[in-house]
């Protein structure tokens, strides 16, 4: 572009700092790859000067602010901790020694104790829309952010395992599901886009007598072309099925023990007993009960990656319950008899925190059982055993579980158990991920919800919505498919629309809405900006060659304030790890691009404003495009 700014002038207008300097003086800081790290660093040197506070206090304080209209950056004067004078009257005073031109900044303007500045808006359109550009899909991204020591990349990457979705074979993908699937594919690609190694990996419900019950039920009633074409829908009503069976032989043999009969017969070959001897069989290692259930499994995961596939999720590793031996879950149990951890009780084995911690963390931590009076291990005692695996096999640096808040204490349980055993470090780097239920879920005929009916019944009601406009309509290449991608927008965009803890209701109509914050919105935003490049129809080259000083109207430079924000946000989102943060910086962006579209119209304008104002609609399109896909979804170019 012919652009006398980029980030390398932008850097020449400011008291002849350069790139390295400023990443020396102020650690994390990537001009490079984010605008505003440039403006902090020179606005921190103008107000230690002005000051006299050291820079490396002043740099970290200089915060955001929560709309365009209260400036682009903010500082309060108490948090430099000056002796001796008022906050509100050091405010004043600075900001009359504020420079009058500086190159960056206008005058700060102040608010009682708080100063706020405003970025000039040539520079930084002449800098930010070129750098958006020619970094494409990677702007926004930090890769020093996942390296081992960011100063040398060759110490290699930091790894992070994310546990993600987990449903239970032949059980239902249930709306649990759903937000463990949504909320960890975005950790997932978080973390990636900040350079680490990230494994994501799903632990599969696949093991425990429910399997004998399977198998059992599969003898019985089971149908092999069935279990090829549909496997989770087959095997889901054989077990549904055989439960009902066994529900009602115990209420019998529960009739028969009152009535003063001997049992002991009917129990031995209830479907109950059977189910456990089979399971039995599986963990004695036999042949044909494994072959079986390793069936079962293998065409599950088949049928699930195509669910999983059409939510833009992959997995590197398919775990599972199964994977964690008999040998080793007995191991961990006698160490945990050793070290005094565990006790016994009534012949099974607890662990009473009680005993084990003082005050009321004890207390909280409740005594869960790890054994069964029969000697089986239950869900904790395979939970540390994995863990304790895991972090043998992958040296993690960090791993995020993403489960349900309803798995809260069984989560804290198993990480302060790790660290009794003697592993601080690695119950240090292990962090559990909750969220919130979805209420009102259940399909248009009530019956029990399957991810892929809750994705059909969406995608038909975004289909019907789709028709209503018949002259739109015709112009999509694929309406089924299309239909599809904004139905799974719809359902994604309203999981993530609150803070991750929070309830929130299933409502079709509302997130199949093309009016307020919604998939489909979000989405017509994207496919808007599309049809305005199609229509302008300037090569990128023409496009690069564009004269950005020609942008000069308030609705212009907003925009570019806001795309300038785009990496701070992403950094800012590592940290709380809460999707909303990037949903409602997207929804800000299209509000934006969509009160602008009249004041800064493209096609029909003069050939030089044309390609100006289409770069930095292409650039807000680069950045919308970056924010969708972070999310995990697939954004649209025609609907």
């Amino acid at each position: 572009m012919t652009s006398h700014f980029s980030i390398d002038n932008l850097v020449k207008q400011v008291e002849g700092l350069t790139l390295e300097a400023i990443t020396d003086k102020y650690p994390g800081c990537h001009p490079e790859l984010n605008p505003f790290d440039l403006y902090r660093a020179h606005l921190t040197n103008v107000l230690a000067d002005i000051t006299g506070v050291e820079p490396k206090i002043i740099y970290p304080i200089l915060s955001w602010t929560l709309s365009l209209d209260k400036g682009d950056l903010t500082l309060a004067a108490p948090a430099l901790r000056i002796k001796g004078k008022k906050p509100d009257e050091l405010a004043k005073e600075w900001a009359e020694k504020f420079p009058e031109n500086d190159p960056l900044f206008q005058k700060p303007t102040v608010v009682n104790y708080f100063l706020s500045f405003f970025v000039r808006g040539a520079p930084i359109i002449e800098s930010v829309i070129p750098m958006i550009r020619q970094s494409g899909s990677e702007y926004g991204h930090n890769k020093f952010l996942g390296l081992k020591d960011p100063k040398d990349a060759s110490q290699g990457k930091k790894r992070i395992i994310v546990e993600f979705s987990s449903p239970n074979i032949a059980k239902p993908f249930h709306a649990g599901h759903l937000r463990s699937t949504i909320i960890g594919g975005f950790i997932a690609n978080l973390y990636e886009g900040a350079g680490w190694d990230v494994i994501r990996m799903n632990y599969l419900g696949d093991w425990g007598k429910q399997y004998g019950l399977l198998a059992l039920a599969f003898e019985k009633y089971g149908d092999d072309e069935l279990l090829q074409k549909d496997p989770i829908n087959h095997l889901f009503t054989l077990y549904v099925r055989i439960n009902q069976e066994m529900t009602l032989e115990k209420e019998k043999i529960e009739e028969r023990k009152k009535a003063g009969e001997d049992v002991t017969e009917l129990e031995a070959q209830s479907l109950d007993e059977e189910a456990r001897r089979y399971f039995k069989k599986m963990t004695d290692r036999d042949e044909a009960a494994l072959a079986q259930w390793k069936r079962f499994r293998d065409l599950s995961i088949v049928r699930y990656k195509d669910t999983y596939a059409r939510l833009n999720i992959h997995f590197d590793e398919y775990s599972g319950e199964s994977r964690v031996s008999e040998t080793e879950m007995d191991r961990v149990g006698k160490e945990m008899e050793e070290k005094g951890i565990c006790q016994e009780d009534k012949g099974a084995m607890l662990v009473d925190f009680q005993k084990l911690i003082p005050g009321k963390e004890g207390k909280r931590l409740e005594k869960p059982l790890v054994r069964k009076r029969d000697g089986t291990a239950l869900y904790l005692t395979r939970d540390i055993s994995e863990l304790l695996g895991r972090h043998e096999k992958y040296k993690f640096d960090k791993m995020i579980y993403v489960v349900a808040s309803a798995q809260d204490l069984h989560l804290k349980q198993l990480f302060k158990i790790i660290e009794l055993l003697g592993h601080k470090d690695i119950a240090d780097k292990c962090q559990h991920i909750n969220f919130g239920l979805v209420l009102g879920m259940s399909t248009r005929k009530g019956t029990v919800k399957f991810l892929d009916d809750i994705l059909r019944d969406v995608a038909d009601k975004m289909h019907e919505t789709m028709k209503k406009n018949e002259d739109k309509y015709k112009q999509v290449e694929d309406p089924v498919g299309t239909a599809d991608t904004l139905g799974i927008s719809s359902v994604m965009v309203q999981d993530m629309s609150g803070k991750r803890i929070n309830n929130y209701t299933f409502n079709m109509e509302a997130m199949t809405s093309f009016e307020g914050d919604t998939g489909p919105y979000l989405q017509y935003a994207h496919a808007r900006v599309s049809s305005i490049k199609r229509r302008a129809g300037l090569s990128d080259d023409e496009i690069a060659s564009a004269d950005l000083s020609l942008l000069t109207e308030p609705h212009a430079v907003n925009i570019v304030r806001l795309l300038a924000q785009w990496p701070d946000t992403v950094k800012n989102t590592l940290n709380s790890l809460e999707p909303t943060t990037v949903l409602t910086y997207l929804f800000k962006m299209t509000h934006a691009l969509s009160s602008s579209y009249d004041h800064l119209q493209v096609v029909g304008s003069e050939r030089e404003l044309m390609k100006a104002r289409m770069a930095l609609y292409d650039a807000a399109h680069i950045v919308l495009g970056n924010g969708m896909r972070l999310l995990g979804l697939s954004p649209v170019n025609r609907m």
